[in-house]
């Protein structure tokens, strides 16, 4: 059975035995795979500021993310809700990028769950005069931006 399959055929348990049936499409991207949810129910994954979206996403990443080839995960979306979070995520870094340059001051984003530091980290490496830093010790840590010495 593929990777694909397997992972389907678990999310259809998991999201079966929540009663929320969804569609389960894949889009496969240049860092990740993107499984798209969608349909009626999919706005339970979405309340409490989508905390069942995150720990799906976080259970399916531990089951099956040593499976994929390279520093690519799995990326778990309802509604197209994370494409807006995600696209919020590299605003605000952006931001904090020019507030940086334009101040001389580290900028600090967070704290923020591993997924959303990435997307940070990934923004600010877009530019070679910026740099990012993770500080923290726990699950969510914060973000230093800053303009490179």
């Amino acid at each position: 059975m593929e990777l694909e399959d397997r992972v389907r055929q678990f999310l259809e348990q998991t999201l079966g035995a929540m009663g929320v049936p969804l569609e389960i499409a894949f889009v496969d991207e240049t860092d990740n795979i993107r499984v798209e949810l969608s349909g009626e129910a999919g706005d339970q994954l979405l309340r409490r500021r989508a905390e069942a979206l995150d720990a799906l996403q976080h259970i399916v990443n531990t089951a099956f993310r040593r499976e994929l080839k390279g520093d690519r995960s799995w990326v778990v979306d309802c509604l197209d809700y994370r494409k807006g979070k995600d696209a919020e995520t590299k605003q605000m870094a952006r931001y904090l990028m020019e507030r940086a340059r334009s101040t001389g001051s580290q900028q600090e984003m967070g704290p923020l769950n591993p997924y959303a530091r990435r997307l940070v980290h990934l923004t600010v490496a877009e530019d070679p005069e910026m740099s990012s830093e993770s500080i923290g010790d726990a699950f969510m840590k914060t973000v230093i931006i800053s303009v490179r010495r």
